[in-house]
């Protein structure tokens, strides 16, 4: 086994399905406890989302200071580790709006989310025949973002706005005029994307499982107790969206590893015929 880099953080694998993971080859498989598989369909992009919740279901306290995952996990390095390989293994990185405005400093690429990282990143990405960054993907009704945002301002990283033109879009942002998540996924596998990593949020997670376009969920839970009020409201993983007893996706655990007190967890959406 390739030995971990004292640089990278050790997961400790729990259980794996066999199709989820395959014999370490590098440090990065060394350290995430395996090679990752994903499932690859015919008919679109393999879509995965990766989210951090703490234990009652919290992703975000929704306020100007801790809107994003980071205060969830306790900005916890294997977290951001787990984060910049996933988004290593990706053709695009798929968040929403109100994703990008709560992380101003925010760019989608591996080597931002875990610097430590960024040489076996990209020796990852040039393997397996990948741009050298991920395409960032901002789906948006109202266009309303920053141009000079990070995320959106580098020219080294190709970005689209799906739903809404951008005011003043550099030459590397193109606008896609598309509202629908089912069209936005369609072009990007029309684009030759195989894999699509959606980071949130949760409405936009939402959208993607109402249109039955999820199938694996990397799931970190986090040691905490946020809690609501009815005057505190706070986001879950899932919103905008309500399932009923029969209509209610189920998935299937593929992964279980933990790090400290953090569990990494990996579902597959079961079939309807396996439901």
């Amino acid at each position: 086994m390739t030995a971990v880099a004292t640089r990278l953080p050790q997961l400790d694998l729990l259980w794996a399905d066999a199709s989820a993971l395959g014999a370490p080859a590098d440090a990065l498989d060394a350290a995430y406890g395996g090679t990752l598989r994903f499932p690859r369909r015919a008919d679109r992009p393999t879509v995965i989302v990766n989210f951090v919740s703490t234990l009652d279901g919290v992703v975000s306290y929704a306020t100007p200071e801790a809107a994003g995952g980071g205060e969830i996990s306790g900005f916890f390095g294997p977290d951001r580790f787990v984060m910049g390989l996933l988004r290593a293994h990706a053709d695009a990185v798929l968040v929403g709006a109100g994703t990008v405005r709560a992380s101003p400093r925010e760019r989608w690429t591996p080597d931002d989310i875990y610097p430590e990282a960024a040489t076996e990143f990209a020796a990852l990405r040039s393997r397996a025949g990948l741009a050298p960054q991920p395409t960032t993907v901002v789906v948006t009704g109202s266009g309303r973002l920053d141009p000079d945002h990070p995320g959106l301002a580098d020219p080294t990283i190709p970005v689209i706005v799906a739903g809404g033109a951008i005011d003043q879009p550099r030459g590397h942002v193109e606008t896609l005029r598309a509202t629908s998540v089912e069209r936005i996924i369609g072009e990007l596998g029309r684009r030759g994307m195989r894999l699509v990593l959606c980071e949130g949020g949760p409405h936009l997670l939402g959208r993607l499982l109402e249109a039955e376009l999820v199938d694996e969920l990397f799931l970190t839970l986090a040691p905490q107790l946020a809690g609501r009020t009815e005057l505190v409201a706070r986001l879950a993983l899932v919103e905008g969206v309500a399932f009923g007893v029969t209509d209610a996706p189920w998935w299937d655990l593929v992964a279980i590893s933990r790090v400290d007190h953090h569990l990494f967890l990996r579902y597959r959406r079961r079939t309807p015929q396996e439901a």
